[in-house]
């Protein structure tokens, strides 16, 4: 075959190519900038620029190009193409706390040079990120992130007016946990409306907010939950989180793929991923009113379908990751703190106790690429441990048991599917036989990982069925496809999922609804507490 025919031939398929490249480019916006701050870490600028100059030939208005830009500009030492780059994303409303968060190292040239001075002085804010909020029946835990290490306090007073007094706590923010601090507050009242004001630096510099303390803890109550994962940054559908924040609820809780790295041996690239969501005012106002908890999936803490292995610090990036998330949420505690290392815990809201897996830390190799071990596991020996501990002791009307990969088998087709729980069906058994065993009732199984939202149902031969309810497309644009052992399956639209307890009643009932980002109800499932008790129960 001579050139010129090669040549034709090669041209049609480029042009038939086209749109699926195009397409798998606008579904992976997430990935864009992100893979491309990754070329700037390994050294390679000029790649970076490559990509996001060409990225704004087709979106002159996209900010993460401009930003990607003036962080590459500023590592070739070309401050004054990089400040121009800045000026760019500034006047097309990019936040100016995304410059001074960094990543840090990245933007040194830039935040060192004498034309960054007035920027700051004009744009500048002392509090960068947050707040972010937890709960319990009578205490706050409120985290913020600053541009330098300052002063923070912030201060609680009821919402009634005819209640005088408040409370305050003190702290600094630390660079060495990324310029952040953990500030808590105890002694309030439950189920009690409250303002807050988180003040920087003793300056007039604030922010505002409000929030509802739990029902009492092991009392009844009626409360709501939202749940979801797949929160890939995608600025058309930041929105969501005004969705979400319009329901009021008691909690929120994120099992994993939030932010999306995959990028476990670049730090910089970990902080870039966590930067951009927190800077956005959508985020920001849903998480200053709505406490939050998170686990990680493999999209955050390693790569795809990625897994850690039994050792605490093996590989070597494990424990910064872990380090990262850290710094990044607000959650009662992270595994088992330095010494066993994870993102699993657990917390009540009135008689409901919820259990936090992290799925990615100590797992063995998946089964899709080839098993080391006769009865893999996902959690590790600690984990295991603490959770068969808390079921055990736990007298909460429901146990819920997050997951960040669905519990059913038809949940992932193929072999692709053994990175859900079907990769590790022993141990799976081991936690259902261990509920069944020890007549423990009252179970839901929440879970993320597919991207739509699903209602199963887990049928058990020697108990009563167990409930799923699973939802991971927060923000995402890919879906995936509905599966038919689902009682029910919505991939239309973003999506996340309300859980309404009600243990005040004779018979309690939680209530899950599948709610979209336009915030219409697309499902409504109910779960009887007398659907769920183990058995032999008494």
């Amino acid at each position: 075959m001579n050139d010129h025919r090669k040549g034709v031939i090669l041209f049609v398929l480029s042009m038939l190519l086209l749109p699926t490249v195009r397409c798998v480019a606008a579904e992976q916006y997430k990935l864009i900038a992100r893979d491309a701050m990754a070329k700037i870490v390994d050294g390679n600028p000029d790649a970076a620029i490559r990509t996001s100059e060409a990225y704004l030939a087709n979106h002159p208005k996209d900010l993460e190009s401009l930003y990607v830009l003036a962080v590459a500009h500023a590592q070739k030492g070309d401050i004054e193409k990089s400040s121009s780059y800045v000026t760019k994303a500034l006047d097309g409303g990019l936040p100016f706390a995304r410059f001074q968060a960094g990543p840090r190292d990245l933007l040194k040239p830039l935040a060192e040079s004498e034309g960054f001075r007035p920027l700051v002085a004009r744009h500048g804010k002392k509090l960068l990120h947050g707040p972010l909020l937890s709960v319990t029946d009578t205490a706050v835990r409120c985290w913020v992130r600053s541009a330098r290490e300052v002063p923070v306090q912030v201060k609680v007073t009821r919402a009634d007016s005819g209640q005088p007094g408040s409370r305050a706590a003190n702290g600094k923010t630390s660079s060495g946990r990324d310029y952040t601090t953990v500030l808590a507050v105890h002694g309030l009242a439950s189920d009690t409306l409250y303002d807050y004001i988180v003040t920087v630096d003793g300056t007039n510099e604030s922010r505002k907010g409000r929030f509802r303390t739990f029902p009492v803890q092991g009392k009844p109550a009626k409360f709501e939950i939202g749940f979801g994962g797949g929160a890939g940054y995608t600025p058309e559908h930041e929105h969501m989180w005004n969705t979400i924040a319009s329901h009021n609820l008691t909690a929120f809780l994120f099992l994993g793929d939030n932010v999306y790295i995959d990028h476990p041996t670049r730090p910089a690239v970990q902080r870039y991923c966590y930067y951009r969501r927190q800077s956005r005012p959508e985020f920001r106002d849903f998480a200053a009113k709505t406490p939050v908890y998170a686990i990680w999936d493999d999209h955050d803490f390693t790569e795809d379908d990625g897994w850690g292995g039994p050792q605490i610090d093996e590989p070597a990036w494990k424990v910064p990751v872990w380090r990262t998330f850290r710094n990044n949420w607000v959650n009662p505690y992270y595994g088992g703190g330095p010494s066993q290392p994870g993102c699993w815990f657990d917390f009540a809201i009135a008689d409901v106790d919820f259990f936090m897996l992290d799925g990615r830390y100590y797992r063995d190799k998946a089964a899709r690429q080839g098993v080391e071990t006769a009865n893999p596991s996902m959690l590790g020996a600690a984990q295991k441990k603490w959770l068969f501990e808390k079921l055990w002791n736990s007298k909460a009307t429901f146990k819920v048991i997050a997951s960040p990969v669905p519990w059913s088998f038809g949940a992932k087709p193929g072999r692709a599917g053994m990175d859900t729980w079907k990769g590790f069906k022993e141990e799976r058994e081991e936690i259902f036989s261990f509920l069944e065993r020890n007549k423990i009732a009252g179970v839901i199984l929440l879970s993320a990982d597919r991207h739509r939202s699903d209602v199963w149902k887990i049928e058990r031969a020697n108990g009563d069925p167990l409930y799923e309810f699973e939802s991971s497309r927060l923000t995402n644009i890919h879906t995936h496809g509905i599966m038919p052992g689902s009682l029910f399956g919505y991939n239309e639209k973003c999506s996340f999922g309300i859980l309404a307890f009600d243990t005040t009643r004779d018979e309690p009932t939680v209530t899950y609804r599948i709610v979209n980002i336009d915030n219409e109800v697309i499902h409504t499932f109910v779960v009887k507490r007398s659907h769920l008790t183990a058995a032999n129960q008494n």
